[in-house]
């Protein structure tokens, strides 16, 4: 044989060499779910809820500003973005370059929300205490001349001062009359061109959160409190479309053929249209705001304000759910998420749903129900709103930071993800990855043995795809693959990666061996689909003719295990089979098999059902010395007579020929049980003697008063029983007849 592998080529003899020490079967690790390749860290690729990775729309950072809160935006025909902030209240406009110039700033706290208007003019609503602002340029010279970004082709004026401390949102009709959201008494007032104001709609809601205009021109409203989404005529009346299982309607979109698309958030309150109690964090002196991500702690706000707009994490965030109410009526919920929040919808250039969410920064394209694709994580902690942009692009505002980016319309020119890393829990050797895709996709790898890429890794390698997908990399405990999507003729698209590797086998381990005589574990029948491994171990009952054994093993490659129990006494060298083949981490067995004596118990662990013949590994563990002892003792020379009529003289010796004598005990004419002590008065040999007297037991008259004596004219008999036990409570009797 030797002189055979001598000839082999060394390319087989490593690869033989590496079979033998890597002797486990090859395992896969498979990502192609949404829920594995969310894990990842994606940079210009989206994740589809169905599985699987594909190029996000180009999205590019326009415009960072000193403000922490975007609470709103919108756009004009020219391409200039307006936005809404907060902290310091400003009203910026950013041209095309991203260049931003404030227009507006006010003395409260936020700017809430705008609208762009007929010519160029924007309104603005600030909290709390809030305002409406009209911003109008000074003349359509001196705005072209100035190119609408100067803040002195501008005009600044208090349009519309509702009383309230909250104003959420804002909405123009084609009309051009103005509807204004409040908040405190859940009222709508509608502004005219002309500067004159109603009170438009009064919902017995504590906040009106958000509006839409529908194609009928009628107003679509949402509320906090019970979650309802109203429709609301020109004239005035109001009907429920939706009540949202959820507490606040935070975004409203309407496409082309009139659906309304509400997202709701919070759990609603035991009685939903009573003021709430709700946390804020780090709410200012001059009044309410919505729930801020500031730093600085906790602290309470007003009763009447609502869960959003940015909880931080934990408080308040309880997902969110959007819902589809068709033109009929009927609402259906098309998407959920127990961890995102949304702020913000809209429709890109397909018509597709965008949902911006918080805290966690993420766009989601809602393509059907329970469908979607995670686009884009921003830098930032929350999307708050979408405006259009020139071509057929979105323009997206975020907070914590306050930023504007540019989204689309076309496909990022490319993408990268990294998978999350891989733990193989041992050393292990990596072999074929099994690609599946179209377009133009690279494939990389890397291996270490810390779970921290960054500490002196094996550097990306790339995967040739036109072979057979070797992973060059070395072997290690730790693993990690990235794709690089290429836009091309035909779109880029990873279905999914799998990994095949082979760990090196490491023998089993066996923690403990515990022994109870004189118990048993009971028989439960055997649970279906369930692992031995994992099985639970039943209670031990008392059996005094029986030994337990229980054993605790793990094996770090996750084979499956068997077992086999040996015993052996005291002075023996060889251990004897008591059973083999053993699945269960437990064994009864009946005490009378073993001979009195001291034993040790061995537990053999192989974890040969997961490998081949020969490669299997085994563990070993003995338990601590335990003793057996089922042969009762023996009581001999037992003799009782009676002395000077009174006392009854008993003695008696007890006998075990393995352990010491726990106890004695007699019992006169089947009366108690009275213990006894041995004549050293001490019970700790194999052999004890018994001597004592006990009063003779005075004659008992029956009903007629005579006693037994006196009744049979002869001798009155007493019995006497003694018992002993030894250590292990095996027990042995005896009588004496006394006349």
């Amino acid at each position: 044989m030797a002189a055979d592998l001598r000839k082999l080529p060394a390319l087989l003899l490593a690869i033989l060499f590496s079979i033998l020490v890597f002797a486990e079967g090859t395992r896969t690790w498979e990502q192609s779910k949404f829920e594995e390749l969310s894990r990842g860290t994606a940079n210009g690729v989206a994740i589809r809820s169905v599985g699987g990775l594909q190029l996000a729309p180009s999205f590019k950072q326009l415009y960072t500003s000193p403000s922490t809160y975007i609470w709103s935006i919108a756009s004009d025909g020219d391409g200039n973005l307006f936005a809404a902030a907060g902290s310091p209240a400003r009203v910026y406009v950013i041209d095309r370059d991203g260049k931003a110039t404030p227009l507006l700033e006010p003395q409260e706290l936020q700017v809430q929300a705008l609208v762009v208007g007929k010519n160029g003019v924007i309104f603005a609503a600030t909290s709390p205490d809030g305002k409406v602002y009209k911003l109008e340029p000074k003349t359509d010279s001196k705005r072209k001349k100035a190119g609408n970004t100067e803040p002195s082709a501008w005009t600044s004026s208090v349009y519309f001062d509702p009383g309230t401390k909250y104003i959420w949102d804002l909405q123009l009709d084609d009309k051009g009359n103005l509807y204004v959201a409040t908040g405190d008494r859940g009222e709508i007032y509608r502004v005219s061109p002309s500067g004159e104001h109603t009170l438009f709609f009064k919902s017995d809601e504590v906040h009106i959160r958000v509006l839409a205009m529908d194609h009928k021109g009628n107003l679509i409203a949402g509320s906090d409190g019970s979650g309802l989404v109203y429709r609301i005529s020109p004239a005035g009346d109001g009907f429920v479309l939706y009540s949202a299982p959820k507490r606040e309607i935070t975004a409203l979109a309407i496409d082309e053929a009139g659906n309304i698309y509400a997202a709701a958030a919070g759990e609603k309150r035991a009685s939903s249209l009573a003021p709430v109690t709700v946390t804020a964090i780090n709410p200012v002196p001059a009044g309410p705001v919505p729930l801020l991500q500031v730093p600085g702690g906790l602290s309470p706000a007003p009763s009447s304000s609502p869960i959003m707009a940015f909880p931080a994490p934990g408080v308040g965030a309880t997902g969110s759910e959007v819902y589809r109410i068709a033109p009929d009526g009927s609402p259906l919920r098309i998407w959920t998420s127990s961890t995102d929040l949304v702020y913000a919808m809209a429709f890109d250039q397909h018509g597709n749903l965008l949902a911006g969410t918080g805290n966690r920064g993420h766009i989601f394209a809602i393509t059907g129900q329970d469908e979607f694709v995670d686009l884009i994580k921003a830098g930032a902690t929350q999307i708050t709103g979408f405006a259009k942009a020139p071509g057929g692009a979105l323009y997206v505002s975020s907070s914590n930071l306050g930023k504007l980016f540019l989204i689309g319309p076309d496909a990022a020119s490319e993408g990268t993800f990294e998978s999350d890393v891989f733990d193989a829990h041992t050393f292990s050797r990596w072999g074929r990855g099994e690609f599946r895709g179209t377009g133009n996709v690279a494939l990389f790898a890397r291996s270490g043995n810390v779970d921290n890429p960054d500490r002196n890794w094996s550097p990306w390698s790339a995967v040739d795809l036109t072979k057979d997908l070797a992973l060059p990399i070395p072997s290690a405990r730790f693993m990690q693959w990235k794709a690089v999507l290429r836009a091309g003729t035909v779109p880029p698209r990873l279905d999914s990666m799998v990994v095949n590797y082979l760990p090196k086998n490491i023998a089993p381990e066996i923690d403990d061996v515990t022994v109870q005589p004189g118990m048993r574990y009971p028989q439960l029948p055997k649970q279906p689909n369930v692992d031995p491994a994992n099985a639970a171990t039943p209670a031990p009952v008392r059996d005094r003719d029986s030994i337990a054994v229980k054993w605790s093993a793990h094996d770090a490659n996750d084979d499956d295990l068997t077992y086999s129990v040996y015993y052996r006494s005291d002075g023996q060298t060889r251990w004897l089979l008591l059973k083999d083949d053993v699945t269960d981490k437990y064994l009864s067995f009946d005490a009378g098999l073993l001979p009195d004596g001291g034993y040790t118990i061995r537990i053999v662990a192989s974890d040969a059902p997961s490998h081949s013949p020969g490669e299997a590994l085994t563990a070993d563990k003995e338990s601590s010395r335990f003793e057996v002892d089922t042969t009762p003792p023996q009581v001999e020379n037992l003799t009782a007579t009676v002395e000077q009529g009174k006392w009854i003289h008993v003695r008696f010796r007890a006998i075990d020929t393995f352990s010491p004598l726990k106890r004695a005990e007699y019992s006169v004419d089947a009366g108690d049980w009275q213990y006894i002590e041995p004549v050293d008065q001490i019970s700790d040999s194999k052999t004890e003697n018994y001597d004592f007297r006990i009063p003779l037991p005075e004659p008992e008259p029956d009903a007629s008063g005579r006693t037994s004596s006196e009744v049979t004219g002869g001798d009155v008999e007493h019995v006497v029983v003694v018992r002993a036990y030894d250590r292990f409570d095996n027990m042995a009797s005896a009588k004496a007849l006394i006349r």
